[in-house]
This record gives C-alpha cells, sequence and structure tokens, in this order.
C-alpha cells in the first residue's frame, strides 16, 4: 500500500481493502471511529511521510552500532499503523528475530492498563476517583490518621500519596510480599500531606488491585483481560511471568557484556506490582492499545473515561530537567492518572516510559493530531530513549536535534557512560519504509560498531521499574 493511501487509511478518507499480508494490515475497530473534536487538527501527510523516512533512518543507525539486543516500533496515525519496524532478536542465543508478535515486558507502561479500568470502573458505578482507600481497605494505614483517611484512588493513581519516592521498591525487589510491604507504608514518614506533591510509586498505585478486587470479586488483571486486552484484539497481552514465557515469541531480556548481548533470566519481582508494572503485549497489541488512547475505540474507552486518565495533575517540576530533550522542548510536566502530560513545544503530549531488568519502554502521543508513536526493546542500553523525542520533532516539524546522539561519533548519554565490544550482528530488520532520509546518513558496511551501550544505572543488575 502507498504512503499517501494509508495515510487517508488512517484519517477516514478511504476504506481499507482486504489485505492478505499482515504485515501491511491496518487496526480495524470493532465499534465506530470516535467523532471529532473542536480541537482537533491534522498533520501535513508530506511532514507525516518526512517523519517515517528519518525514523527508518535512524533506526538503521541503532541497528548498525548493535545498541539494543533487539526493538520493534511503530509510528500510528488515527487507527492504523502507518510505520513499523523490528530490529534485532528476541533471543541473541538463537537467533530468534524480534517481530511485531514478538512479547515484551512493558514494565511502567503497565500503570496506564490499571488507570483505565479504574475508569471504566468508576463511570459504571463501582467506586470513585475521590473513594477514600480505608474506606473499602480497612487494613490500609499511612503514618498518620488524617493521611489514612485522606488518600483516595485519585491520590495512588496520580502519584501524589506523599510517601517518598519508590517507597518500598527494595523490599519488593528484596521477594518481600506485597501485602507485607503494604502493611508497612505506616512506618514512612510522608514528604508532604496527601495530594499535595508528586512522589512516584509502584507499591501505592498497585493497591488499586486491592481496590478492583475487593469492588468486582476479581483480581485486576482478570479484569483487564475482560474489559481491555479482548474486547480490544490485544491477543498476546498478559500479566506475569509464566504467561509471557509460555508466549509463541517472547523477548529474554538482555545485559551488555564485552562479548555482545547477553540474554538473562527474567525477574519475577515487579510482577508481584502487577498493577504498576505487570503486563506483556506486543507490538502489534500495543498500536491497538496507543489507538484506542487516542480515542479511536469508543466503544471499549469512551472520550470521558479517556479525559480522565489524560487529565493534568499534579506538577512534575522534575520532568523538565531530566533528559536533553526535555529541558529543550517541554514548558510543563504532570502527572495525570498512569500517564504524563507534556507541553511539548506548545503541543499537548501524553506519555509515558517504563524500565526493568533487561526491558525498556515508552509511548506517547499527541492528542490533537492522534499521531503516536510507541517503542518496545530488551535490553539496557538507552540509545532508543533518545529516537522518540526525534519523531516527535519531525512530526511537529521543529528543527532537528539528534537527541539519540547516533549522529555523532560518540553518542551522547547524559551520565557516565559504558562501553563494550560487541560481536554479534544486529540482527535482521523489517520496516514497512524502505527509503533514505532528507539527511545524510552514512551506507551500511555491515560491521558492528562498538557501541555505547548503558549508563551505570540502566546496566546495574537488581531489577528496577521507574520511568
Amino acid at each position: 500500500m502507498s504512503y499517501l493511501t494509508r495515510f487517508a487509511v488512517a484519517l477516514g478518507l478511504v476504506a481499507l481493502m482486504p489485505c492478505a499480508s499482515a504485515a501491511t494490515t491496518a487496526i480495524q475497530p470493532s465499534g465506530e471511529s470516535a467523532p471529532a473534536t473542536t480541537d482537533q487538527a491534522q498533520l501535513p501527510a508530506s511532514r507525516i511521510h518526512d517523519a517515517e523516512v528519518d525514523y527508518a533512518a535512524w533506526l538503521n543507525r541503532i541497528e548498525q552500532r548493535n545498541a539494543i539486543a533487539g526493538l520493534a516500533t511503530a509510528i500510528v496515525v488515527g487507527h492504523t499503523p502507518v510505520f513499523e519496524r523490528t530490529l534485532g532478536y528476541a533471543d541473541t542465543t538463537t537467533r530468534e528475530p524480534v517481530t511485531v508478535d514478538t512479547v515484551f515486558r512493558l514494565a511502567s507502561l503497565s500503570k496506564a492498563f490499571s488507570s483505565a479500568l479504574a475508569a471504566q470502573l468508576i463511570q459504571s458505578g463501582s467506586f470513585h476517583w475521590n473513594t477514600p482507600l480505608s474506606s473499602v481497605l480497612p487494613d490500609f494505614h499511612l503514618k498518620t490518621l488524617s493521611a489514612t483517611e485522606q488518600a483516595t484512588v485519585a491520590d495512588i493513581l496520580g502519584q501524589r500519596t506523599g510517601l517518598p519516592r519508590n517507597t518500598y521498591d527494595n523490599l519488593i525487589e528484596a521477594n518481600q510480599s506485597f501485602q507485607s510491604v503494604v502493611g508497612a507504608l505506616d512506618q514512612v514518614d510522608l514528604m508532604c500531606p496527601v495530594g499535595q506533591c508528586y512522589s512516584y510509586q509502584n507499591v501505592a498505585y498497585s493497591l488499586i488491585g486491592e481496590v478492583v478486587q475487593h469492588e468486582t470479586g476479581q483480581p485486576l488483571p482478570v479484569e483487564v483481560e475482560h474489559k481491555l486486552f479482548q474486547p480490544l484484539g490485544m491477543r498476546t497481552a498478559s500479566y506475569g511471568l509464566a504467561p509471557l514465557e509460555a508466549s509463541a515469541s517472547w523477548a529474554r531480556p538482555h545485559h551488555a557484556s564485552a562479548h555482545g548481548w547477553i540474554p538473562i533470566k527474567p525477574s519475577e519481582v515487579y510482577y508481584h506490582v502487577a498493577p504498576a508494572a505487570g503486563v506483556n503485549a506486543s507490538l502489534r497489541d500495543m498500536e491497538k492499545w496507543l489507538a484506542a488512547q487516542m480515542g479511536e475505540r469508543p466503544d471499549v474507552l469512551n472520550p470521558s473515561e479517556l479525559q480522565a486518565v489524560h487529565a493534568p495533575g499534579i506538577a512534575t517540576p522534575v520532568e523538565l530537567r531530566s533528559t536533553p530533550w526535555r529541558k529543550a522542548r517541554l514548558q510543563s510536566a504532570h502527572y495525570a492518572m498512569g500517564w504524563r502530560v507534556f507541553t511539548y513545544a506548545g503541543e499537548t503530549l501524553i506519555f509515558h516510559a517504563g524500565v526493568v531488568d533487561g526491558y525498556r519502554t515508552m509511548i506517547g502521543f499527541f492528542p490533537k493530531y492522534r499521531v503516536g508513536v510507541v517503542t518496545l526493546w530488551n535490553s539496557s542500553g538507552f540509545i532508543p530513549s533518545g529516537l522518540m523525542p526525534m519523531v516527535f520533532d519531525s512530526l511537529l516539524g521543529l528543527k532537528h536535534e539528534d537527541w539519540a546522539g547516533i549522529e555523532q561519533d560518540t553518542p551522547l548519554a547524559g551520565r557516565t557512560m559504558a562501553r563494550a565490544t560487541v560481536r554479534h550482528a544486529g540482527g535482521p530488520g523489517r520496516a514497512r519504509l524502505a527509503s533514505r532520509s532528507r539527511r545524510p546518513h552514512p551506507p551500511h558496511t555491515g560491521h558492528s560498531p562498538r557501541p555505547v551501550l548503558a549508563n551505570a544505572r540502566d546496566s546495574a543488575s537488581k531489577p528496577i521499574s521507574k520511568d
């Protein structure tokens, strides 16, 4: 299918005819398309085309540098993936290639599934955003009685409990049970009154699972399966380590070594906080999820539910300076419900990222234009994280900046970098768009250069789940 045809399909201008090739089949919502709103606009077709061309060239550089073990990424316009690319391997030992159906751990991208489910249940009357946790969870206690009584569903999903950042993640990493860790929250001094400051959490966030269980009688993963995975057609999405390993194709986590990317045994640790970090999904699944978040599946997630989870909440000023692209592009940053909300070069950007040992993930979209990007990779290297803002810049027609450092001899890191010689090739790559960039890029040489792999925090052996 030509680019212009695909773009027209994405905007609903023409109907998509059946196609035998899975690689070019667009998402087909079972419900009617979301109605246009007054703040909707369309990006020029030529600009989206240029972004695709640029992205393909940048990914070629990633592949040449062997900066990842394996990667899957897509650009979605409306309900249609207009660009897909996979690189490298699900397992470097067996040379099993990454495909659009290879399942990755999503890490903190899992949070948005929990908040979406909460929005659905709230709209059905099961509970409310302002429902106090103590009213449904009698064993929930913070340091003071007033804080305990004040904390609501919105506070835990909006990352404004007042607890210190990542409270008791260390105990989860030490394999202590979730219930025992939650039972110790009353020993923690709060940074601020509940609702008054931002502090990122996994344990406290996962209390939404207890609320869902109490109100529906079903575990949160079961409810997400019935209310989100199944109706959206996310056929390879799941919760937990056993389902991940039972997938027909699943991405093993990898660490860098002097001998290349080495697969490691996936850790079960952060599956213990499933509402915060327990989802597994493929690129094909995430294309459907991204389309739904952009309003293309109102039969599953209606406009009021999306508005509730995307509305900016507590300010997150640390995000304005945490990376070079954030410093340059963001004018404001807030946390919503399982999502970050940025003002990116004057445009609203809904975004989240995730990290868990051997996996990294990113997703972001501009609701005004209904265009977004999702990227999943199964190694500790940080370089792909700079590509997404480069695609954003291209989509918005901004001045090009090499946020990933891929156009330099020594890629940007922002922190101390570790280097290693990688002996194996970057693996097979496949893309819908095979074309040259507007900007000069070196030709493929067939050699694997020595890549910058990760900074010390990224390559640490302990499991982490943060964004």
